[in-house]
């Protein structure tokens, strides 16, 4: 006799790529996973009465929500990769060891972008009548009145740096996502507390390109969700849902 089973444990997600089947990514840190299919349908009426069905097409989504990510997760919603520099604003306060001069220091391999070095006095950060005009050269900026910065004062300065390594995920409309092929697991309790195996298995998943994260300093931490489009793959394939006789440990 076939036993009952429930479930009540979120989905572990086994990612690769459609077209080589590398591993992508195997997420388990997901708080919500959520699979499912639809398929309407149009009908034949007589006299006002449907007499035939037609069903159209299957569709489907398959989601993962989660708040403990590590950051290749993101990389999903572009084109998997990850770059080792990035440009990005900094802002500094400084005091100053020489008259008429700020030395910066951008750190090994790093550099400070052309034309983006700005210096006010402490408190006057972003007051365009405040700034102080300068060159800067080899991660020196010097200003046009020396007298403009004093030994020991303090001073307020934003640039923009390239920093090397890092991680960066390029969002644009030429990084488009690859499809995926993903299996998600989980494990089902039967009626006499044993565990056993259901598996899903999406053929080709396409992500949704859209998501957003609200960061609070109170309330729960940042959540993302990423949810992704099922579709027919060259053999037809779509979903599968697996149940194994497998006992395993809770």
């Amino acid at each position: 006799m076939e036993l009952n089973r429930a479930n009540r444990q979120v989905c572990d997600l086994d990612i690769r790529i459609l077209k080589t089947m590398m591993p992508f990514l195997f997420f388990e840190t997901a708080n919500v996973t959520t699979v499912g299919l639809q398929s309407d349908s149009v009908y034949a009426m007589a006299k006002g009465a449907r007499k035939i069905a037609f069903p159209n097409p299957i569709t489907g989504t398959m989601s993962v929500e989660c708040q403990v990510r590590g950051f290749k997760f993101f990389s999903l919603y572009s084109d998997g990769v990850i770059d080792s520099s990035a440009t990005f604003a900094k802002h500094e306060t400084i005091k100053a060891t020489e008259a008429g001069k700020i030395t910066l220091t951008p750190g090994d391999g790093n550099s400070i972008a052309d034309g983006s070095v700005f210096v006010f006095p402490a408190g006057d950060y972003g007051d365009e009548d405040k700034s102080i005009a300068g060159t800067f050269a080899t991660n020196v900026f010097t200003a046009t009145t020396a007298s403009d910065i004093a030994v020991n004062d303090e001073y307020e300065v934003g640039y923009l740096i390239v920093k090397a390594g890092v991680k960066k995920i390029s969002f644009t409309n030429k990084k488009l996502p690859k499809d995926y092929f993903i299996t998600m697991s989980t494990l089902d309790k039967d009626e006499d507390g044993m565990y056993a195996p259901f598996i899903i298995t999406a053929y080709k998943a396409s992500i949704q390109r859209n998501w957003e994260m609200t960061f609070s300093s109170e309330g729960d931490p940042a959540t993302v969700t990423a949810t992704f489009d099922l579709l027919e793959d060259k053999a037809g394939n779509i979903l599968d849902m697996v149940e194994d006789s497998e006992v395993v440990e809770g």
